[in-house]
């Protein structure tokens, strides 16, 4: 396979064997943001959950309370407000000028989903994100908190013994 270039060559969208293999767009086409036939408030909801469950983490474990009792609650805290933020960010990136810019075909995303790139798709989209996000980071708290994974917690947080 060489590479060429998918429509226009002076725009440098390129077809190159990493971006068009079968595996790539299979992977690419199967998250959310790119996933056919979901509305713009689940695609967020799903990238929120992801975000707020792996943002929690470095929060409680490497967080200044760490070695608290405050210190899961501190990550959870943390993580929401993170979360928020972030989704301050996409508000206002959906709100500025005339909205999202809509991603055209590529090599990669044959059809990347237009109600997403409206100023109202973009606006659920980051509500979704928020709810997923608090979500995420709340069962991440309460997995933590388990029996289970409490120890296994501890030991990466530099706690390795319970007493």
């Amino acid at each position: 396979m060489t590479v060429t270039p998918v429509a226009d060559p002076t725009v440098g969208n390129l077809a190159t064997p990493v971006n068009s293999s079968y595996f790539s767009k299979a992977f690419l086409n199967a998250l959310p943001a790119y996933r056919p036939s979901l509305s713009p408030n689940r695609r967020g909801l799903e990238v929120g959950m992801a975000h707020g469950f792996f943002l929690y983490g470095p929060f409680a474990i490497t967080g200044p309370l760490r070695l608290t009792e405050y210190g899961t609650t501190a990550g959870l805290l943390a993580t929401i407000g993170l979360v928020s933020i972030l989704t301050v960010c996409l508000s206002i990136y959906g709100t500025a000028g005339n909205g999202p810019n809509v991603q055209p075909p590529d090599a990669t995303i044959d059809n990347p989903p237009a109600d997403l790139f409206t100023k109202a798709g973009w606006a659920e989209f980051a509500s979704g994100f928020w709810l997923g996000g608090c979500g995420g980071a709340a069962f991440a708290w309460f997995l933590c908190s388990t029996a289970i994974v409490s120890p296994l917690v501890n030991i990466a947080g530099g706690v390795w013994s319970t007493n």
